[in-house]
């Protein structure tokens, strides 16, 4: 959707597709009738923003030929959708029975990861929209924690200086600038702002910025006026925003119905405690309360004694949109857990899983409205 701030500036709402398992061009079409178009219709609005999620294969054949690009450019104009984002952070099968640790490879010390993420670029610059002033595209926090080491920095940084100037060539060929966002996560590399403003001190902030989740903000028990002011003192922009929120409890026992084996649930406490999964949280009887990476539904508050982090959000969002200028334009809201969700909450049809995207972008667009930013 397109929103625009009082200041003029104008603000992409979208939803990423990653919670969605297809592999290949055919497939990612098909979704548009399945999920998009209804999702639309029922928002009722002309357009509707796609965070669109490429696996590496699908990704690179697009690169390659620019025929099927201008298929997909056509497919997208002919429903009312419009693509100004793309979520790079997973490389493939994000929606096997298990994903855990394997979302982190390749890693930003690799060169399959920059390949991907040019290719990226390369593709979202033929599917902006004619008047988009840009394109993002979001990306790991250059790895897992464990390993990483001086060798590891340093062909990540190179690799980033590679990328930065593949960035460049990508804007002088097409006249589209794309930029890429690092996702600050529990348990990597980068897993907090300040952070990200020491691995990214170096980088080519003219390109290379960060992606702010704000589920995962929230588990770092960071504050957003807090976060947002150490970034603008960096120079380091905030060039995409997902719009997501996590559970959080002081009775930890209700959230072993939430430990599945798809996802990584990374457990933070307000002392500082940590657990790199929910179960091992559960097992361990870390102290509350507790912060869990699980992105919830954002317009369903959790059955007590749990809770939603939908406060945090509602503060970064002020920061982030309630000043005399924008921070960011692409915020995309990204609940990829959908179908983990306790069989009780969870959709059991597409329908059903198109209305819940509905309406967290319903809740997302009224947060923004509370904002003064309009449709």
């Amino acid at each position: 959707m397109r929103l625009h701030h009082p200041s003029g500036d104008r603000l992409h709402l979208s939803y990423c597709t990653n919670v969605h398992p297809a592999q290949d061009l055919d497939g990612i079409i098909a979704q548009f009738d399945t999920y998009a178009v209804p999702i639309l219709e029922r928002l009722g609005t002309d357009v509707l923003g796609l965070g669109l999620w490429l696996a590496a294969p699908v990704a690179a054949a697009l690169a390659a030929d620019p025929a099927p690009r201008r298929r997909l450019r056509r497919e997208l104009d002919a429903r009312g959708l419009e693509v100004v984002t793309l979520n790079g952070f997973p490389y493939r099968s994000f929606q096997d029975p298990v994903v855990k640790h394997a979302v982190y490879h390749p890693d930003w010390t690799t060169p399959e990861r920059l390949a991907y993420t040019l290719d990226l670029a390369r593709v979202l610059a033929d599917l902006l929209p004619d008047d988009a002033a840009r394109g993002s595209v979001s990306t790991l926090p250059l790895a897992w924690r464990d390993p990483w080491d001086a060798g590891m920095a340093g062909r990540a940084a190179r690799n980033l200086d590679e990328l930065a100037a593949g960035l460049a060539a990508v804007e002088s060929g097409t006249g589209r600038t794309v930029r890429v966002a690092f996702e600050p996560e529990p348990g990597c590399v980068v897993e907090t702002t300040e952070q990200a403003i020491t691995h990214l001190a170096d980088a080519d902030h003219d390109r290379l910025g960060v992606c702010l989740d704000l589920a995962h903000l929230a588990c770092a028990w960071e504050r957003p006026a807090d976060a947002l002011r150490a970034l603008r003192r960096a120079g380091l922009p905030v060039v995409k925003v997902q719009v997501s929120a996590a559970l959080e409890t002081a009775e930890p026992e209700a959230l072993r119905e939430y430990a599945e084996p798809r996802f990584l649930h990374q457990t933070r406490t307000a002392g500082g405690a940590s657990a790199d999964d929910l179960d091992e949280a559960l097992d361990r009887r870390l102290p509350a309360p507790w912060r869990v990476h699980y992105h919830v539904p954002l317009h369903v508050a959790p059955s007590p004694p749990l809770a939603a982090t939908t406060p945090l959000l509602r503060e970064a969002l002020a920061e982030l949109a309630g000043g005399p200028e924008p921070l960011c334009d692409h915020f995309d809201v990204e609940t990829y857990t959908w179908g983990v969700l306790p069989p009780a909450l969870r959709p059991a049809t597409p329908e059903q899983l198109a209305a819940g995207i509905a309406d967290e972008l319903a809740f997302a667009r009224a947060e923004l409205h509370h904002l003064g930013v309009k449709a």
